[in-house]
């Protein structure tokens, strides 16, 4: 019997000890209560290590200024089709959604809304003018004309006039 006792309080004592552990870490533990509250306007920024070399950016050429009178020079083939798809979730599917609705998972979050690029307006532009509206648009400046490559623009403008052979969303 005294086996048993002593055999019960030693695994309560294990328990207690187990418990206590655990409560410690959980209620006073590393739980990241005191971190560092910085907004990027309070940041100050640290000046780069002595050995850095900085970087250029690659240039790509802006847009030409009679840009809305040029024709897509790509044929409407099915492979270019193909990797008008793949540019268009690289670039332009967070936003415009999967269907060119306007309704992407990001896009969702602006004002105004993305545009639904199977709309009677924006199917109506020409290849230019297209390019253009997707490069330097509303919500485009001035970033995408930075990020897109000039050698991904036709692919682009492609898929786009594919996806109004889908019907537009009502209202849009």
């Amino acid at each position: 019997m005294n086996k048993l006792l002593r055999l019960l309080i030693g695994g309560a004592i294990v328990t207690v000890a187990v418990i206590a552990a655990v409560s410690y870490v959980v209620f006073s533990g590393p739980r990241m209560m005191n971190q560092a509250h910085l907004r990027a306007f309070q940041a100050i920024l640290q000046m780069p290590p002595s050995n850095s070399v900085p970087l250029e950016a690659t240039s790509i050429p802006p847009l030409p200024f009679d840009v809305a009178s040029q024709k897509n020079p790509l044929e409407r083939t099915q492979d270019n089709l193909a990797r008008g798809q793949t540019y268009y979730q690289y670039y332009c599917l967070f936003c415009h959604g999967e269907q060119g609705d306007g309704n992407g998972p990001v896009g969702e979050s602006y004002l105004p809304r993305p545009a639904d690029l199977r709309s009677n307006k924006i199917q109506s532009y020409r290849d230019g003018e297209l390019l253009r509206a997707s490069l330097r648009g509303v919500g485009h400046e001035p970033v995408l004309e930075k990020i897109v490559l000039p050698e991904h623009r036709g692919y682009l403008t492609l898929y786009v006039r594919l996806l109004g052979t889908h019907s537009p969303a009502p209202g849009r």
